[in-house]
Parts: structure tokens; C-alpha cells; sequence
């Protein structure tokens, strides 16, 4: 088993971090929020030549999930996640796609909701699960133990954290989910979030100006 590698791809107006994390010596990996521009995220992965055996997703925002289902019926993966508290938004995500001018987008019903305290895994690469509300009320987040990684979609940024002002927000939420369940996994957890730049929890923690009193 080599070490957990990741590639990240820029999708959608709102340049979400799709992300494909891989092993590098068996070339397996799995794709974690195909937000869309499904074409790029498929040429992407053959000029690599990396073989997906699944689809991740944090959230059920269009620029997360809105090329889940186009990319499960391509390469016959299965969608896994989030939460089922995310099934009214994965299952409005071409409603929505006119209000945030996002073409050829769909809506999807994943084929395995999460829970908070299941595991995933691709290769002997084993991710656990938490459910972490208050950005979208099914967000879940991944976290690999053996390297201190974490994929934490759109619930911390480097510096800021998820927007709240969307249906299904709710801040207190967030910064409970984020003391709870992020801040546990440890200061020198590293971690790829939905948008801009990852970073480290440990310094999220002493200088993020959204955390401060948690």
C-alpha cells in the first residue's frame, strides 16, 4: 500500500475542489464531489491512469453533487453519501442549477447514505465517517487515522468556515460540529476542504477568527 495521494479539480463557476484521492503504486482511488464538468474530471483520471471504484460526497450542494449521477452512469461507481438529511437537496440540484447558471448538472439519490461513525474505504485505505451539520444538514466529513488527512468539504476553510445563510444552515450548528467533531481529530490532522487552499486543524484552532472561544 503506497501512501494516501490526492489531486485536486477545480469545477463548476464556483471552483469547487473536486478531489481524486489515490493510491499511487495501485493507482485506485475515488473521486469526492464531482461538483460537475464531468468531462475534465474523466480525462483527468485516464491521462493518470487512475481507476475510481467510487464516489464520494460531502454534501448535497449543486457544486458538489451536480455530476455524481452523469459520472456514476459513465463509469458504473456507486454514489456514497452524505447523510440522508441531504436527500431534499440532492434530490433539487436541477432546480437549482438556473439560479446558479451551472449547465448539465442532475439530480441524484446516492446508492449508500452515511451515518456518523461508518467506514469507507478504497484499497486498505480506511476513511470513518462523521456527520457534521450546519452548513447542509446531511454534511459528513472523512477521516483517514493512519495519516492524519481528513476531506472536510465546506464545513472549515483555511481561515474562514461554511456558509450558514443557505436552506438547511444553521451557524450554531456548524461551530458545534466543528468542535465536536472536527477539533477532536487532532492539531496535526492535515485536511482538503470544498474551496481555496486545505491547511492543518492545529492551526485553524489558535487562528482561525470564526473559532475563537471554542
Amino acid at each position: 500500500m503506497g501512501m494516501l495521494q490526492a489531486g485536486i479539480i477545480p469545477v463548476t463557476p464556483f471552483e469547487q475542489n473536486c478531489t481524486i484521492l489515490f493510491d499511487p503504486e495501485t493507482k485506485e482511488g475515488v473521486v469526492v464531489d464531482p461538483g460537475g464538468d464531468v468531462d475534465v474530471i474523466l480525462q483527468t483520471v485516464r491521462e493518470n491512469g487512475i481507476v475510481l471504484k467510487a464516489i464520494w460526497l460531502t454534501h448535497g450542494h449543486i457544486d458538489h453533487a451536480g455530476g455524481a449521477d452523469e459520472l456514476r452512469e459513465t463509469l458504473s461507481l456507486e454514489v456514497i453519501g452524505p447523510h440522508e438529511d441531504d436527500r431534499l437537496l440532492l434530490q433539487n440540484i436541477e432546480s437549482k442549477s438556473k439560479m446558479f447558471n451551472i449547465e448539465g448538472v442532475r439530480n441524484v439519490i446516492p446508492d449508500r447514505f452515511l451515518k456518523d461513525g461508518d467506514k469507507v474505504s478504497f484499497g486498505e485505505h480506511e476513511f470513518e465517517v462523521f456527520h457534521c451539520p450546519g452548513h447542509a444538514p446531511g454534511h459528513v466529513i472523512y477521516f483517514n487515522r493512519t495519516q492524519k488527512f481528513a476531506h472536510v468539504g465546506d464545513v472549515l476553510f483555511h481561515g474562514s468556515i461554511g456558509r450558514t445563510d443557505l436552506p438547511g444552515g444553521n451557524h450554531q450548528q456548524l461551530l458545534e460540529s466543528i468542535r465536536d467533531k472536527v477539533f477532536p481529530l487532532g492539531d496535526d490532522v492535515g485536511f482538503i476542504c470544498g474551496h481555496g487552499p486545505g491547511g492543518q486543524i492545529g492551526e485553524e484552532r489558535r487562528t482561525n477568527p470564526f473559532l475563537r472561544g471554542l
